[in-house]
């Protein structure tokens, strides 16, 4: 088993917030505008970063007449956060033990 790993392009607070967004289901993406208060630049250009970096998909469906954008995390997208949300918890954990 590989030892948790700091993912830099996960660590920015918007795209963290996306990833634990993501990690529960796929989600359109007015929705996740919404739930971490950007604009739609700005989402654009975390998303484009995430998945440049393979953690993010990008699905475009039409829905009552309307063009949506649906996103979602790779399998590696996957493999990363959590492996980013465990060096976080083990980096956390240090705090405790620094402070007793």
């Amino acid at each position: 088993m590989k030892p948790p790993v700091f993912d830099t392009v996960i660590h920015a607070p918007g795209r963290l917030q996306i990833c634990a967004i993501l990690s529960a289901a796929e989600a359109e993406f007015a929705m996740v505008r919404d739930a971490i208060q950007v604009s739609d630049s700005v989402l654009s250009k975390h998303v484009k970063t995430l998945e440049e970096a393979g953690y993010v998909a990008v699905r475009k469906a039409a829905q009552g007449g309307r063009q949506r954008t649906w996103l979602s995390l790779t399998s590696a997208g996957r493999t990363a956060f959590a492996s980013h949300v465990a060096e976080l918890n083990r980096l956390a954990a240090m705090t405790t033990l620094v402070s007793s």
